[in-house]
């Protein structure tokens, strides 16, 4: 996830001065009297872009693409994927040069960015003139997330929360009760213990925030994030926790492991036998043969509290789109009751509209994915800022010597604390 990001305001000033050179006279959203594609709402054939990062989604999601085109004559949809390091530098390079995808998707890191600087189409008006789209049937703080200054940029489109994966096979060779919702950290240790063995490590704990350390965070009453924008890696609490998670690498329960590369495969091909993985990789879990053969999913286990870190992405239009209203229709459609319960029906992802979830379950017989849904109860939502994109990727540098054993978690903690602070305080 760390990447190096165009200054946006550079970006808006370039787009802006690409707007003055076109010469319309238009104000933003309108399209050219001359396209010869661009005229859906005067009956000519519209296509607009969609753009994403997951391609585990993207079969399931043509095919509700493919009903939204059957209940819009008049309008096609072509999808884009793009690999997530990838997708940000793609939309970078298109508010740049102004060719910014008419709809794609938006995450919590980078709201505030493209907000901001203006590189979003402000939904306020639709959504409240919208038969279709009910915010308030929404989880609150996923609609926050795409609020900025008063104004919604995004409609939700899923959630997710996080699920302890677990190697049934292993775990009955070694004799031991599969993970539950009675499982505390001690259980969780015990078992990594029992379970590394003959070149298998018993847990996979990598270097990674939502899918990792974060959870454990929550689960000890610590904190990233204080409610005064604060960093919360100082917390004796948060400390304690990453030192618990820590030590899992130390005492050799788990391998070291930065970042994302491998680690679905680590756990696929027997090298650890229980892993922490978002609800998104369902898809690809559900199509591997060792992983649907071997494998099960629990909630995550408790300390102090039980908490497992949630999320969820949000549709957005960009701001100079050719098709505003076409777009908003997409937008519209994906975000209503019945587009959030085929998506669900679909198991593209967990719909985030209230009562879809439960349709989501009924999408996969292969596990127990029920868990990352009861989990939503005591779901804490992912640490976030307007600077989020710059100080996580900070402090996972700070926090990195810790895992290689080359300083105190102490000390890595609070050295991430003052970077991370530095960076909240540079915020407008």
């Amino acid at each position: 996830m760390r990447r190096k990001a165009l200054p946006l305001l550079l970006m808006l000033t370039l787009l802006l001065a690409l707007t003055a050179c076109g010469g319309s006279g238009k104000s933003e959203g309108q399209s050219n009297s001359g396209d010869t594609d661009q005229q859906g709402s005067k009956g000519k054939e519209v296509t607009l872009t969609y753009a994403m990062w997951d391609s585990t989604q993207a079969k399931s999601l043509r095919t509700l693409l493919d009903e939204f085109e059957d209940k819009n004559p008049g309008i096609k949809v072509n999808v884009e994927v793009t690999g997530w390091s990838d997708y940000w530098t793609m939309l970078e390079a298109g508010a740049t040069g102004g060719s910014l995808p008419d709809v794609f998707w938006m995450h919590s890191n980078e709201i505030y960015r493209y907000a901001s600087n203006g590189m979003l189409l402000d939904l306020t008006d639709k959504i409240s003139s919208s038969n279709q789209v009910d915010v308030s049937k929404y989880p609150d703080g996923l609609v926050k997330i795409y609020n900025y200054e008063g104004k919604q940029y995004a409609v939700p489109k899923d959630f997710d929360t996080i699920g302890l994966w677990y190697n049934k096979t292993m775990f009955d060779a070694a004799g031991l009760s599969y993970p539950d919702e009675t499982w505390t950290w001690d259980d969780l240790y015990n078992a990594a213990k029992t379970l590394t063995k003959d070149g298998t490590y018993g847990i996979l704990a990598p270097l990674h925030n939502q899918e990792g350390y974060y959870n454990f965070v929550y689960q000890n009453g610590g904190t990233i994030i204080t409610d005064d924008k604060k960093s919360g890696y100082d917390d004796p609490k948060t400390i304690e926790a990453l030192e618990f998670y820590i030590k899992l690498i130390h005492e050799g329960l788990s391998p070291e492991v930065y970042g994302d590369g491998g680690r679905a495969e680590m756990v696929q091909n027997g090298v650890a036998a229980m892993g922490f993985f978002g609800s998104w990789n369902l898809s690809g879990f559900t199509d591997n043969e060792a992983m649907a053969e071997n494998f099960d999913v629990a909630v995550l286990p408790k300390q102090e509290r039980q908490a497992s870190i949630y999320n969820g992405l949000g549709n957005a239009v960009a701001f100079n789109t050719k098709h505003p209203e076409e777009a908003w229709k997409l937008v519209e459609y994906l975000g209503s009751k019945e587009g959030q319960d085929r998506q669900a029906e679909l198991g593209i992802a967990i719909s985030a509209y209230e009562g879809s979830a439960d349709l989501w379950l009924s999408s996969n017989k292969t596990y127990n994915i029920k868990a990352f849904v009861d989990m939503v109860q005591y779901g804490v939502i992912r640490p976030y800022s307007n600077s989020t994109a710059v100080w996580e990727d900070k402090a996972y540098e700070a926090l990195k010597p810790a895992f290689m054993g080359e300083t105190t978690v102490e000390e890595a903690a609070k050295n991430a604390a003052k970077i991370m602070n530095e960076s909240l305080a540079e915020e407008k």
